[in-house]
């Protein structure tokens, strides 16, 4: 299947990102998980990129983005933005339920008690990603899946993460140029 093809440190990506979702308490592998991990590793493809483009140097501020966004309900920015088109300030609403129901309330993962979690298990849209990974690896005419695959999916994923990547430097053509093979394909 998929995860054969995937080398070595693509398998210590998908691998690590559980454990991450574990010490984060998540029920579910994310794609915030899959970045975390690559933002752990060292002396990989994927290492070097997230160094060469500074987004090692900036891993506080990832983060911190990232964690406004679970304040947010999962809400990117944009997505954000657009409700404010619309006369809904996101941060009033966050405010009120957070006021009612206490900090994090509109977290995206709420945690469950730990007889009903389903560790490991991946969201649809970290599925989504590992699929996208190999579609990415194809069109570049790689046979293996590397984290620099996952890396790429995860510019292309809609939502926070790409988003937040985007934002400290790491777009899929900014990737892409730090990759064997140079340009984007």
């Amino acid at each position: 299947m998929m995860f054969e093809r995937f080398t070595r440190d693509a398998r210590e990506v998908v691998e690590g990102s559980v454990e991450v979702s574990r010490r984060t308490g998540a029920d579910r592998v994310t794609d915030e998980h899959l970045l975390l991990t690559m933002l752990e590793q060292e002396g990989t493809r994927t290492a070097f990129t997230l160094a060469a483009l500074g987004v090692h140097d900036r891993r506080a501020s990832l983060e911190a983005a990232l964690a406004r966004a679970h304040r947010r309900a999962g809400l990117s920015r944009s997505e954000s933005d657009a409700l404010a088109g619309l006369g809904i300030d996101i941060d009033s609403v966050v405010a009120r339920a957070e006021e009612n129901h206490g900090p994090g309330a509109l977290h995206p993962h709420p945690r469950r008690p730990a007889k009903r979690r389903r560790r490991g298990s991946f969201a649809p849209a970290a599925k989504e990603t590992l699929v996208r990974s190999l579609r990415i690896a194809a069109e570049r005419g790689d046979r293996r899946i590397g984290g620099e695959h996952l890396l790429l999916a995860l510019t292309t994923a809609p939502g926070v993460v790409s988003e937040v990547l985007a934002d400290h430097g790491a777009t899929y053509q900014s990737v892409a140029r730090l990759l064997p093979g140079g340009q984007p394909g």
